[in-house]
């Protein structure tokens, strides 16, 4: 099996898109040996808490629907039942709002909206619990670095796959997440820019780990400190700080999830 990235744009706009073009374009691909990527494999942790995310990712999104349905049908009320009701946290609104036993619509539709939040809310819960038990079990050791959660861990071994040894590389892992660095230089200019490639999701997930680290670990603070001495503006700092935390992350990944070789002696 191969896996064959998207065909060069100009060559498709020539010979157009169609399922049997696609095809011979794949094989053309394999016979030229062009296509020697290894797919990536979703028969273990990581396809799990891929499937677990996919889940999450679509309750949170319902929950802050949810969520935001409820403070606009409460401005529908009067100034005093408003200001009985409306709470600055969501859980202690939502509770409010479910303990409502008015008849008229107003009351119905905002029982029925913080219900469904509290059940969506329950849901994500056990949900991250679920994901913290698979990665603890996975890497115990990539939450024990600092800024790292169970959910941006789990999107990372979920980027990674089963195989992680399919990537030459902790270089291409990077370059996989979007944070390599793509030169940016025009005449005595010497910089780099931020990569906006690569899985989008583990770029995310990198980035709230150096945002994290940036606020709450004193040597990441010490060296951003450092770096904006030296002229570094914060987006630069963020960029150099992920492509760290992808060669960090990479090898607790690899050492996780690379099955230990056999030696066999020969006889």
């Amino acid at each position: 099996m191969f896996e064959v990235n998207r065909s060069d744009r100009a060559a498709r706009r020539r010979r157009g898109k169609s399922d049997p073009v696609d095809a011979e374009n794949a094989a053309l691909a394999v016979l030229s040996g062009d296509a020697t990527a290894t797919p990536k494999t979703r028969t273990g942790p990581a396809g799990q808490l891929r499937a677990l995310l996919v889940a999450r990712r679509s309750a949170t999104k319902s929950r802050t629907q949810a969520e935001l349905q409820l403070r606009s049908v409460i401005l529908e009320l009067d100034d005093d039942q408003r200001a009985q009701l409306d709470r600055r946290r969501t859980d202690h609104l939502a509770a409010a709002c479910a303990a409502l036993t008015g008849a008229d619509g107003i009351s119905l539709a905002l029982a029925s909206l913080a219900r469904r939040w509290q059940f969506l809310d329950t849901e994500v819960r056990a949900n991250t619990a679920q994901v913290e038990a698979i990665v603890r079990q996975t890497t115990s050791r990539l939450m024990d670095q600092p800024g790292i959660g169970p959910i941006t861990a789990a999107q990372l071994l979920a980027t990674a796959g089963d195989n992680p040894d399919r990537l030459s590389s902790e270089a291409a892992f990077a370059a996989l997440c979007g944070v390599s660095p793509v030169e940016h230089s025009s005449g005595k200019t010497q910089r780099h820019r931020l990569n906006l490639g690569g899985d989008r999701a583990a770029n995310s997930a990198l980035w709230t780990i150096a945002n994290n680290r940036l606020m709450h670990d004193p040597r990441t603070r010490e060296y951003a400190a450092r770096r904006t001495a030296l002229g570094s503006s914060r987006k630069e700092i963020l960029r150099l700080l992920k492509r760290y935390i992808a060669r960090q992350v990479f090898t607790e990944i690899r050492r996780a999830l690379t099955p230990p070789k056999i030696n066999r002696i020969k006889t």
